[in-house]
């Protein structure tokens, strides 16, 4: 018998997540001319491409744009896509392992970290990742309610995810009005008495994970005076000999902006947005109701650790911040898959390059792999993940030719391409194909028009379901 790969003989792949991890392996799969390939992408939302929906912030509509190299891949003959699918629940590993020769797995890091301090749990206290997902319209998230009623709001941490946050409760209605933010979201924000915003973080400014970019937006909100601190934004010696030695000139603008923020005085604006460095919650303060008030704080000042990074280290100096709202934003972990191992300590499929490795044997699992932050954690923008979804592609075709992959010289086999579609349809799996997504994308993009957005997003997965019954599924 051949091996996969050949016209005869299509290499079957199945890719779990419809994000960028899993478009760019997809991408880097075709682009191999002489590879013969079929790949179903499996994604448990009716929805595809992810964290481009249903993570990156609703007034950053350029980002979003990137879907359109996904769409292309997508109508190629050799993909489908199989939305509300849910792996584990709808489709198990033993089943994906009949109908495919290579699994690759690309379903990000869905989890907050936690702060591990007192008050964590208070009414009021949440991840950033479920806040941010409940104003995209997460359908899984959009039955979470948000009490905007409190004047203070404290976004812990310092990335793209945490500016975000911040940003999005000191827009104006009018601007979000202009974005694809979900109706209800919307409507709460239209309301909230936040008019104050701290942005925590535990580094200085040279160590900021978010970008120029990022920063120098938040200098430029409508209605929001934005600030620093001078003691917070000067650098300290350690931090001015690394970026000295470093030549990093990204960082050294970035300092700029922050600093170009010390005592700015706008009092015609009705926000006010604090950017904090140095400082690390240390307990969240609740009422009589456990609903959160305050947050306490403590000054850092920065240390060169054994390995020659600089990290934070607490002063006697403490802080009170009146907050009623706390959004934690300080790293992200993936969530372990049924029937594959798991590094809990690192949140992360095990793995060599994207192999998936079982470490109590220990060896490399033939056909199971992994791509993006579910492979290597939570790093980088969306373009990082298609060199490392690159790298995986490399390991799968390294292991097709060793003829390292989930073999189908059982008869009862069922990797075929129709294979599948029985499977899913006697299970009664009422799953969402690509041509069902463009009807569903249509529809959200003509109730957007009237109303100047780019899009009215359905939210519900009943919504979705009902839209293509009335439009009448392919």
């Amino acid at each position: 018998m051949s091996r996969p790969g050949t016209k005869d003989r299509p290499l079957r792949v199945a890719v779990i997540g419809s994000g960028p991890a899993g478009f760019y392996t997809v991408q880097h799969l075709l682009q191999k001319d002489e590879l013969e390939v079929e790949i179903d992408m499996y994604d448990r939302l009716p929805t595809p491409f992810g964290l481009v929906r249903y993570g990156v912030a609703p007034d950053h509509q350029k980002i979003k744009k990137v879907t359109a190299v996904y769409h292309k891949l997508a109508m190629r003959p050799e993909f489908r896509f199989f939305g509300n699918v849910d792996y584990g629940r709808d489709i198990s590993l033993t089943e994906l392992s009949r109908h495919y020769h290579q699994i690759v797995f690309a379903t990000g890091a869905q989890t907050d970290r936690r702060l591990g301090i007192t008050g964590e749990d208070l009414d009021g206290s949440h991840p950033a990742t479920d806040f941010v997902a409940w104003y995209n319209g997460h359908p899984e998230f959009s039955n979470l309610e948000f009490d905007l009623s409190c004047e203070r709001a404290a976004v812990v941490g310092i990335g793209n995810v945490a500016v975000d946050v911040a940003r999005i409760l000191c827009r104006t209605v009018d601007e979000l009005k202009k974005t694809d933010i979900a109706d209800y979201a919307l409507e709460a924000l239209e309301t909230s008495r936040i008019r104050e915003v701290y942005l925590l973080g535990r580094r200085g400014p040279a160590q900021a994970k978010f970008t120029n970019p990022e920063v120098k937006e938040l200098g430029e909100l409508a209605d929001t005076e934005t600030t620093t601190l001078a003691e917070e934004v000067e650098l300290d010696e350690l931090s001015r000999k690394a970026l000295e030695s470093s030549g990093d000139k990204a960082t050294r603008r970035k300092v700029e902006i922050l600093q170009s923020l010390v005592g700015r005085r706008q009092p015609e604006m009705s926000r006010k947005l604090r950017l904090r460095f140095l400082v690390s919650p240390v307990e969240i303060l609740g009422d009589e109701r456990n609903k959160v008030k305050a947050v306490r704080v403590v000054r850092n000042r920065l240390v060169e650790s054994d390995w020659g990074d600089l990290r934070p280290e607490a002063t006697n100096q403490t802080e009170l911040l009146e907050s009623g709202l706390i959004f934690r934003s300080v790293g992200y972990r993936g969530v372990p898959l049924a029937d594959l191992p798991f590094d809990d300590k690192r949140g992360v499929l095990p793995n060599e390059k994207g192999r998936i490795v079982d470490p109590s044997i220990p060896a490399a699992l033939h056909g199971l792999y992994a791509s993006g932050w579910i492979k290597r954690g939570p790093s980088g923008v969306i373009g990082t993940n298609k060199p490392d979804a690159a790298e995986t592609v490399d390991c799968m075709l390294e292991d097709l030719r060793a003829d390292r992959f989930l073999s189908d010289d059982d008869p009862a086999s069922g990797k075929s391409r129709n294979a599948v579609e029985q499977y899913l349809r006697r299970r009664d799996v009422p799953y969402i194909g690509y041509p069902d997504w463009l009807k569903l994308d249509a529809i959200e993009i003509e109730k957007g028009k009237p109303l100047g957005r780019p899009r009215v997003k359905f939210t519900r997965r009943e919504d979705f379901l009902a839209a293509l019954e009335r439009a009448g599924t392919t």
